[in-house]
């Protein structure tokens, strides 16, 4: 299985997929210099993972996962940097909806975009899962994790949360690029998902799909109807 893996930090969504064949873009060449010495038989690529998408979207793959970065829409960035701390406003970064858009409309494979729970109404309907907003062309199960506080979590404390050393490896900033990974059990849970690995129990899909809606004053019936027709599609298979 062809796999690309966009903005891929050190790689903890991808910890735990088995029998994949994983190209990594990562444009902090410290952070991939770590990647490939956590996953030696992956490709690295160090480069603008934006752009590389647009260029090489159609190459065979059968399964996208893009993290684009998060800080601008973050809800901590708002409330502690433009609030508490009285610093400007930024824009937040558009690149993320663009590459919603660009995948939708453009790619044939199993997609999805992940980032933190903004602090503004999603443009798009999101899927919500443990603090992250998922969008993508399946449904994800909702499926309970150990909660955790990776805000104020040591370096060694991730380290264990997330089962990475990065003890006897070089770089500087590692507690923030542990901090960064998305836990590698909800990496697998987003990956078994997209293959139907995973599966839904229909007699309460009301509730799935309530569980995994976060928001509910924008578009949520046509994402309850497309989820719907979701649940009829994989009921004939």
């Amino acid at each position: 299985m062809k796999v690309l893996n966009l903005y891929a930090g050190i790689g903890g969504n991808r910890k735990l997929w088995k029998g994949v064949d994983v190209t990594a873009v990562e444009i902090n060449p410290e952070i991939a210099a770590i990647y490939r010495q956590l996953y030696p038989n992956d490709n690295v690529v160090v480069g603008d993972a934006h752009q590389y998408l647009l260029e090489h979207y159609n190459d065979g793959w059968d399964f996208i996962w893009s993290s684009p970065p998060c800080k601008t829409h973050s809800q901590m960035r708002y409330r502690c940097n433009y609030l508490a701390w009285d610093n400007k406003p930024v824009y937040p970064d558009i690149k993320l909806y663009e590459e919603i858009i660009f995948l939708k409309y453009h790619f044939k494979g199993k997609w999805v975009v992940e980032n933190t729970e903004s602090y503004y109404e999603p443009l798009i309907t999101p899927q919500f899962i443990q603090r992250h907003f998922f969008w993508a062309n399946f449904v994800i199960g909702n499926k309970q994790f150990k909660k955790d506080n990776v805000k104020r979590a040591t370096k060694e404390e991730l380290s264990q949360l997330h089962k990475i050393d990065l003890s006897k490896l070089n770089g500087k900033g590692q507690r923030e690029m542990l901090r960064n990974c998305v836990k590698p059990e909800l990496g697998l849970h987003i990956f078994n998902c997209a293959f139907k690995l995973f599966q839904v129990n229909f007699d309460n899909f009301d509730k799935h799909i309530d569980g995994i809606i976060k928001k509910s004053s924008k578009n949520v019936k046509s994402i309850r109807d497309s989820m719907k027709l979701d649940k009829l599609n994989l009921e004939r298979r």
